[in-house]
C-alpha cells in the first residue's frame, strides 16, 4: 500500500471537534466548539423556507449568487469603510474556513513563510502547511495575549510572504489595538507582504475596544485579504457562507482557487441569507448587547472558581489558567472536566506553538440559561480539580 502525503502527518485532526464528539459522548454541556444553541433571527428562518421551498436549487454562479455578492458588498462597504464591487472585489467561499485556504493558496507559493501568531486558531497552521509554505509563530504573550515588537520585527526579516491575523482573536479574545496594526502594516509594506485577516467576530467587540479593519488602513487595501463570514454575526454556523475580499487582481487568483475546492457555496443558502445582510443596523447593535450580556453572566461564574483568565476584549471565547488547580496536562484536565464535571473546554495547547500546558478555552454563546447551567457545575472547580488530581 502506497503511503499518504508527509503534509497530513504535519498536523492532528481538529481538538476542537473532538472535543465536541467528547461531550455529546458524556452529555456534557458544550462550551468547547463555538456555536450557538440559539437560533438565527426569524427573518433568516423565512427566507430559508421561502428558498427550500422555492429554490434556487441549482448552482449558482461559481464565485457567489450575484443578488448575494450585491448585499454583502453593500453591508461590508459600510461597515469596513471601503468601495467593494461585488463583481470584482468578492469570492462567495463555504465558510471562512475555505476562505483562508482560498486566501492561502492565492497568496502563497511552496516554501514561501507565513507569519502566525500564537495562541491561533487551529486550522491557521494546518492552511500553511496545505499550501505547501512554512509558519514562523510569534508569540501573544499571557495574560495580556500582545506581542514583542522586537520579536515581530525578527519575523518580518525572514521576509515573509503573508501574515495571518485574527482579529478579534480567537482564541485570545484580544482586540489588535490601531497602534498594533499600523505596525503590522508597516512591516508588511517594508517586505511586500500580503496580509490575510480572519475577521469573522467584527461585530463582538466589547467596549470600550473597537475594530478597526484592517483593509482600512491607509495603503493597506491592496495588500489585504479580508476573509470574512456569517456565520457568528447570524448564528448559523451550519449554512457555511464565508467570503474572500481583496483587490481584483488577487480576486482573479482566488476565484479559481475557490472553483477548483468546493464549486461554491449553497445556493439556497446564499438566496435567504441576503435576508440577513439586509437587516438595519440595530440589529448589530442588539447583537452586542446579547453577548456582553452572555460574557458578563460567564464570567461571574469564573471568578467564582478562583481561577485567573484572560477577560475578553472581543469575540466569545475567554481563556481560562489552570495553573494554580495542580494539573499539568491540559488534555487530561478537559477530559476530567468533561466526565466528571460536565463541562467542555479545548485544552489551550492545541493553539500554541510552544508547549503551554496551562490554558483552556471556554465559549459562551449560549443561551443564558446554558451558561447558567454550565456556571452552576463550574463553582468550586479549583477545589474539586485539586482534589481529582490527588487522586490521579
Amino acid at each position: 500500500m502506497p503511503s499518504t502525503s508527509q503534509r497530513v502527518g504535519r498536523f492532528s485532526e481538529s481538538v476542537i471537534r473532538h472535543m465536541t464528539r467528547l461531550a455529546n459522548a458524556h452529555g456534557a454541556i458544550n462550551l468547547s466548539q463555538g456555536f450557538p444553541d440559539f437560533d438565527p433571527p426569524e427573518e433568516l428562518k423565512r427566507a430559508a423556507e421561502q428558498a427550500g421551498r422555492h429554490g434556487p436549487h441549482q448552482y449558482a454562479v461559481t464565485w457567489g449568487a450575484p443578488n448575494f455578492r450585491a448585499a454583502l458588498a453593500r453591508k461590508q462597504s459600510r461597515w469596513m469603510g471601503i468601495d467593494i464591487d461585488p463583481d470584482a472585489n468578492m469570492v462567495v467561499t463555504c465558510g471562512s474556513t475555505e476562505a483562508m485556504m482560498v486566501a492561502m493558496m492565492t497568496a502563497c507559493n511552496p516554501e514561501d513563510r507565513v507569519v502566525v501568531f500564537s495562541p491561533f486558531y487551529e486550522n491557521y497552521v494546518a492552511d500553511t502547511i496545505l499550501s505547501g509554505a512554512e509558519p514562523i509563530y510569534v508569540s501573544l504573550n499571557p495574560p495580556e495575549f500582545r506581542f514583542d515588537e522586537a520579536d515581530l520585527k525578527r519575523a518580518f526579516a525572514q521576509k515573509p510572504k503573508a501574515v495571518i491575523l485574527c482579529n478579534p482573536s480567537n482564541p485570545s479574545g484580544r482586540v489588535f489595538t490601531r497602534a498594533e496594526l499600523e505596525t503590522i502594516a508597516g512591516l508588511a509594506e517594508e517586505v511586500d507582504a500580503f496580509v490575510i485577516t480572519d475577521e469573522v467576530y467584527e461585530h463582538i467587540v466589547y467596549a470600550p475596544h473597537r475594530h478597526t479593519y484592517f483593509a482600512a488602513l491607509p495603503g493597506m487595501d491592496r495588500r489585504t485579504i479580508s476573509c470574512g463570514s456569517l456565520s457568528k454575526t447570524y448564528s448559523i454556523t451550519g449554512w457555511r457562507l464565508g467570503y474572500v475580499i481583496a483587490a481584483p487582481e488577487v480576486i482573479a487568483g482566488a476565484r479559481k482557487v475557490h472553483d477548483f475546492l468546493t464549486v461554491g457555496a449553497a445556493a439556497p443558502l446564499q438566496e435567504a441569507a441576503v435576508a440577513g445582510l439586509n437587516l438595519p443596523d440595530r440589529y448589530y447593535d442588539e447583537l452586542l448587547a446579547s453577548y456582553t450580556a452572555k460574557r458578563d453572566l460567564f464570567l461571574g461564574f469564573l471568578r467564582q472558581t478562583g481561577l485567573r483568565f484572560c477577560e475578553p476584549e472581543g469575540a466569545y471565547y475567554v481563556m481560562v489558567d489552570i495553573a494554580e488547580s495542580g494539573w499539568t496536562d491540559d488534555r487530561a484536565f478537559c477530559d476530567w472536566l468533561v466526565e466528571d464535571v460536565g463541562v467542555a473546554a479545548v485544552p489551550g495547547s492545541s493553539f500554541f506553538r510552544d508547549p503551554v500546558r496551562s490554558w483552556i478555552r471556554f465559549h459562551f454563546a449560549k443561551r443564558p440559561e446554558t451558561l447558567e447551567a454550565a456556571g452552576l457545575r463550574l463553582v468550586g472547580l479549583r477545589g474539586r480539580a485539586a482534589r481529582a488530581k490527588e487522586r490521579v
